[in-house]
């Protein structure tokens, strides 16, 4: 990738001009620090995103965004926007995206780098990504009845959540990352690894995209559910805070339609510029999250490449999965519990709480 060319200086926070994927990206307030506990400042943020731009297309390119935006820097107040303003530049890709409700938005597509550079000087410290690209095909295969959900596309990721609990250190989500692999790899698909940003791993399926999203979450209820079984003390499906004790929960509801998840190579908004980094399941026994920075990642990402690459270019089956799904169903097993935002669910149990549930 050719490097940037700027025009004009950074200094007393004079606005540069990037050209970037052949557009023309003024930043404004290059010089404003983000990241206080290094002083990273928003041009900084930018060469980051620059630099290790392949990875970031191969993860987010040609995806439905939200940004969190932070335009003071951490420390600072943040939102979340769904909707790009009418102020933005003409060129900007956008598309319609959907809540649970049925609210819709122009959502920024990454489409290329300049994209990623508008966000960034719009003050964006994280991008929370759809799983499917925003010229997707419908879905060919559901078989999971969607009930009042209107989710049509393909999605084409699988993605796990593994949320440590009050207590749970580090070694135990690595440990519950590893057996999340050992199933995966044993029901035939390849899954891939990267660090929240903070305490949490995130695991992630390249999926050939025929399946909808209500699909996708069945199987990664199924995946949680499996897990919990053959790990007890490691990992827990419980949806219940209150259930699920010193364990790593398995969030199987990131997969729920309309929900995004922060995005791989996405700098978190924390003061030491912490990145949700992918890694290779060869290190992940050793990786040390607090220490892929925006500083760092660039000099891993030279030397080592993209962990995910191999396995987007072999995306896998969600039909084993599917398969442990339907065995349940037959057996009796009802759906896992919703988010709260989403309507009533065919086949799913009550949504409270089992300390206020009323005795029948």
């Amino acid at each position: 990738m050719a490097p940037p060319t700027v025009s004009g200086r950074s200094e007393h926070g004079t606005p540069v001009e990037l050209e970037v994927a052949g557009r023309t990206v003024t930043v404004s307030s290059p010089d404003k620090v983000f990241f206080p506990g290094h002083g990273d400042t928003k041009l900084d943020l930018v060469r980051y995103y620059l630099s290790v731009g392949d990875a970031v297309m191969g993860a987010m390119g040609g995806r439905p965004v939200m940004l969190q935006r932070f335009p003071d820097g951490v420390g600072g107040n943040d939102f979340f926007q769904k909707r790009i303003p009418r102020s933005a530049p003409d060129w900007l890709r956008t598309t319609v995206v959907s809540t649970p409700n049925g609210t819709t938005s122009d959502a920024l597509v990454v489409d290329d780098l300049a994209h990623v550079v508008w966000a960034v000087g719009q003050g964006c410290l994280g991008f929370h990504v759809w799983p499917y690209r925003a010229d997707a095909p419908p879905a060919t295969d559901r078989v999971v009845d969607p009930g009042p959900i209107v989710a049509p596309e393909a999605v084409d990721e699988l993605r796990v959540d593994l949320d440590p609990q009050p207590g749970v250190t580090f070694d135990d989500v690595r440990a519950a990352a590893s057996a999340t692999r050992a199933l995966l790899v044993e029901l035939g698909m390849a899954p891939v690894v990267k660090t929240s940003g903070n305490r949490g791993l995130h695991v992630y399926v390249p999926l050939l995209p025929r399946w909808d999203a209500v699909t996708v979450r069945a199987a990664a209820v199924t995946l949680a559910r499996e897990l919990a079984r053959r790990h007890p003390d490691l990992c827990t499906d419980a949806w219940w805070k209150e259930q699920r004790g010193r364990r790593v929960f398995v969030d199987f509801n990131q997969n729920a339609p309309h929900k995004t998840v922060f995005g791989a190579w996405s700098a978190r908004p924390r003061a030491g510029a912490q990145v949700s980094c992918p890694v290779g399941w060869n290190e992940l026994a050793t990786v040390s999250p607090d220490e892929l920075t925006i500083g760092t990642v660039p000099g891993r990402v030279a030397a080592g490449g993209d962990p995910w690459a191999v396995a987007r270019s072999e995306p896998s089956d969600l039909t084993p999965l599917l398969e442990l799904w339907a065995a349940e169903r037959a057996a009796g097993r009802p759906d896992a519990p919703w988010p709260p935002v989403y309507p009533k669910m065919p086949d799913e149990p009550p949504r409270v709480a089992p300390s206020r549930a009323r005795p029948r």
